[in-house]
């Protein structure tokens, strides 16, 4: 205590890292203090409480995914540079060679791991652990040579084995990259700076994900709930990459969305769907639930809906019938109180961008939620437009000023939703419609119905013995308001709402739709100064420069 200060000295922290609290991370992992997340369940195990373990909450430790095998089942993998776990139930022979040890630990059921106790003393000495392991503890570089060998199942050393010869593979590029800098030094700023910015890029991801405190879940986790993302679990692709489902430790069930490697969508991507949907909670927009980043690893971990999405029951012959007119009228109203919060109810303005049929998904009752927010954008409260030059999203959804000049706004999002309402409506897509007379689109052959007032005629026949004529020609209409060529003629989500719930509000009369005649025998090309690119339903406008 110091008297002149009034105050105590500070002399000494203990525990002085945070690995050494006995049991921290509880049984059967390991605890490494250079790490954000310190504690990780050693191969082959996974957490005993998931939900506990995804709030950092470690004290329960891991349980093995699968039980011992005394029959050949079962292989032993190095673990480098630790502090040997607790010795509570254990077995020392002094005089076993570290091959016997191994020998002898594999025919025991239940021998966890086994190590050499006596590492200045060459392979002679056998240390066998049984049950649970207890406080085990990464050592620094210096004490790398203690190492022990866990028991894990035969099928987590073929995906170790994997690993490592995919690491192996991945140091010739790098040697030939190394070979290549010595040309230059130039080269070498080059390569070096572009190395420095992706790593950059990715730390600046994570440290983004881990700040929204959204809930990280292991890969290792991940591997175990989607039975190592096999085919019989993938449940969908797009443009992200694989969709799977998975069956957590909690038995909760998932939506992993797995980036692929030759995905168009990146780290920026990847980085936006969680900072814009973590901070995002309604009943018809899909709930994230965690992430996963892990090396090259990249996922997001959703709600599970039976259903999937909705152009799977629009657009399906037999699957349609499901969907009555009652429920094609529901599901209507979702998508568009789920865009009203986005637009004007929640605490960020959201404009989705990618707005269409299989971004909506439906639960057990067909209720939908909006999905994929890849390339969603933030906009101030009072921001009415923006402007990119860089345009991505899907041919038949996009408004007009978008997809042309790059300039989008909640009206881009109007205008996705009325082409959404005409094909829920039709049970025919817009892109890919054709009247063989006249090669208009969808929302061309709605106009021309409106105008000759031949509504019905849009509907999807299978609705005849369930529909309502005054509830299809106002949400007919609502949608053709919707997709008006024009940003500045589409009415606001506040005034969609109303008009498709309310009988008694009266609607403003359509005018001509955007794209009305895309689908004409000579199509006009677009200008010199602009090309358009289109690949796996996305395109991309590219500002050309006179040489």
């Amino acid at each position: 205590m110091n008297a002149r200060r009034d105050k105590w000295n500070h002399v000494i922290t203990y525990p002085q890292d945070t690995c050494d609290e006995y049991t921290s991370c509880g049984p059967n992992s390991i605890c490494r203090s250079d790490r954000p997340i310190r504690c990780q369940c050693f191969r082959g195990y996974a957490p005993k409480f998931q939900k506990d373990w995804d709030l950092q909450d470690w004290s329960g430790g891991c349980t093995r995914t699968k039980p011992m095998n005394c029959l050949g089942g079962d292989g032993f993998l190095q673990v480098r540079g630790v502090k040997y776990p607790d010795v509570l139930s254990f077995w020392l022979n002094t005089t076993m060679s570290i091959g016997e040890c191994e020998t002898e630990c594999s025919k025991n059921c239940s021998c966890a791991a086994y190590a050499n106790p006596f590492i200045t003393n060459g392979d002679i000495g056998c240390l066998m652990w049984f049950g649970d392991l207890i406080d085990t503890k990464q050592l620094t570089a210096a004490d790398s040579k203690q190492n022990m060998y866990i028991r894990v199942p035969a099928f987590e050393l073929v995906k170790f084995n994997k690993v490592l010869q995919e690491e192996k593979e991945k140091k010739w590029p790098k040697k030939l990259i190394l070979i290549s800098i010595a040309s230059g030094a130039l080269v070498s700023a080059f390569i070096n700076g572009g190395l420095h910015l992706m790593a950059r890029r990715k730390r600046r991801v994570k440290s983004n994900v881990e700040d929204l405190e959204l809930p990280m879940i292991k890969m290792t986790t991940i591997v175990q709930a989607t039975n190592n993302f096999s085919t019989e679990n993938k449940i969908g692709v797009g443009g992200f990459g694989t969709v799977y489902k998975g069956n957590m430790p909690s038995g909760e069930e998932v939506a992993v969305k797995r980036l692929s490697k030759s995905s168009k969508q990146g780290l920026e991507e990847f980085r936006n769907e969680v900072m814009v949907i973590a901070k995002l909670q309604h009943r018809n927009l899909v709930r994230l639930l965690g992430c996963c980043i892990e090396e090259e690893e990249r996922m997001l971990i959703y709600e599970y809906l039976q259903n999937k999405s909705l152009d799977l029951f629009v657009f399906d012959y037999n699957c349609r019938t499901l969907l009555t007119w009652p429920k094609r009228y529901d599901i209507i109203m979702g998508i568009a109180r789920g865009l009203l919060y986005l637009h004007h109810d929640s605490r960020l303005k959201i404009i989705h961008s990618d707005l269409k049929t299989n971004n909506i998904l439906l639960d057990g009752n067909l209720a939908p939620k909006i999905s994929d927010f890849g390339l969603a954008r933030i906009f101030e409260e009072d921001q009415g437009l923006a402007r990119t030059k860089r345009v991505v999203g899907t041919y038949g959804y996009m408004a007009p000023e978008y997809a042309i000049d790059g300039k989008y706004s909640v009206k881009s999002d109007i205008f996705s939703l009325g082409v959404v309402l005409l094909e829920i409506i039709s049970g025919k897509k817009n892109r890919g419609y054709g009247e063989s007379d006249n090669y208009l689109n969808l929302l061309g052959h709605a106009w021309l119905l409106w105008k000759e007032n031949k509504i019905v005629e849009l509907m999807d026949e299978c609705l005849n013995n369930t529909f309502k004529e005054c509830e299809v020609k106002r949400c007919m209409q609502v949608g053709l308001l919707c997709v008006h060529k024009f940003a500045d003629d589409r009415p606001n989500m506040s005034s969609v709402v109303s008009m498709l719930g309310s009988d008694a509000a009266v609607l403003a009369e359509p005018k001509e739709p955007g794209f009305f005649m895309e689908r004409s025998c000579s199509p006009v090309r677009s200008s010199a100064s602009r090309r358009i690119e289109s690949e796996n339903d996305t395109i991309t406008i590219t500002d050309l420069e006179a040489r």
